[in-house]
């Protein structure tokens, strides 16, 4: 595996690859990869000719107070990681060569209605972030594919309605959510928990299995929500939000329904959990 930290020489490798007739898929990340961004890049592999990672913690996305400055950054460990996988390119860019005028002045690219509320209502301005690094990272990279995992649904909603309005064209792949064996979803912040606060976390992935199997056994939507929120405030979370919309696009539930996702966010500590978790609405 090549890393390569420079525009230009990105644009040469892939370049190369194009005049090789090869297929490209991306695979855009923040570094310190555990096994859900190695599943990413695997899935990237049955979909490309070669695949291309990115490693960026990207400022735009942090708001005032949240963990830019200590966020973790691992790159020897995740280069390591990467080529075990099969990774052809990382492309790890410094934020002077990502953004060469600063921030300041920075075109902002927004993704109305989709982007708001749920994640986007706790941290103004961070889908703004996430959705301009992703349209930079996909013109330079010019991707066939592109893969993301499903634990960040709301961003992965975000991507599609971005890839879509904008004509990028690339096939957006969501990759399902990978979860240590206590049901724990994985994410780099799992490893801001206490020791005490790590055996509680699997606690919000059982509180969301019982939501499902309330509604999927037809129990008022309103009435099977409060009674989980009270069951994740019990298990010891500070919930920001729990809610339940549509599957497809992230619009409210309706009567007709069928393919809904539960969505929650909660504090444990320091540390901001995000799951979900997708349900099968049953005819009422």
């Amino acid at each position: 595996m090549k890393t390569v930290s420079q525009i230009n020489v990105l644009r040469e490798q892939l370049a190369q690859a194009r005049r090789d007739g090869l297929r490209i898929a991306l695979v855009p990340t923040m570094g310190n990869l555990h096994a859900g961004h190695l599943s990413l890049v695997r899935e990237a592999r049955r979909h490309a000719d070669m695949v291309v990672a990115s490693i960026f913690v990207n400022p735009l996305q942090f708001g005032p107070g949240e963990d830019l400055d200590s966020y973790p950054r691992t790159l020897e460990a995740d280069q390591n990681a990467l080529a075990a996988e099969g990774c052809d390119l990382l492309f790890a860019p410094s934020t002077a060569e990502l953004y060469p005028a600063g921030r300041d002045g920075l075109c902002n690219v927004q993704v109305p209605g989709v982007s708001e509320g749920l994640c986007g209502g706790n941290r103004p301005g961070h889908f703004d972030g996430v959705a301009t690094v992703v349209s930079i990272l996909f013109n330079l990279v010019r991707p066939e594919v592109a893969c993301f995992g499903e634990k960040d649904f709301q961003q992965l909603a975000v991507i599609r309605k971005l890839n879509r309005d904008l004509h990028f064209g690339i096939e957006i792949i969501g990759v399902p959510i990978v979860r240590a064996k206590d049901g724990l979803a994985l994410s780099s912040r799992n490893g801001y928990l206490s020791e005490q606060e790590r055996a509680i976390a699997p606690r919000l992935k059982q509180c969301l299995d019982a939501l499902k199997a309330r509604l999927e056994q037809g129990v008022a939507r309103d009435v099977a929500l409060r009674e989980a929120l009270v069951a994740i405030s019990e298990s010891g979370f500070k919930p920001d939000y729990l809610e339940l919309r549509r599957a497809a696009d992230l619009g409210a539930v309706e009567d007709d329904t069928r393919e809904a996702v539960i969505l929650v966010a909660a504090h444990l500590g320091r540390t901001r959990l995000l799951d979900n978790l997708k349900v099968a609405l049953p005819v009422a």
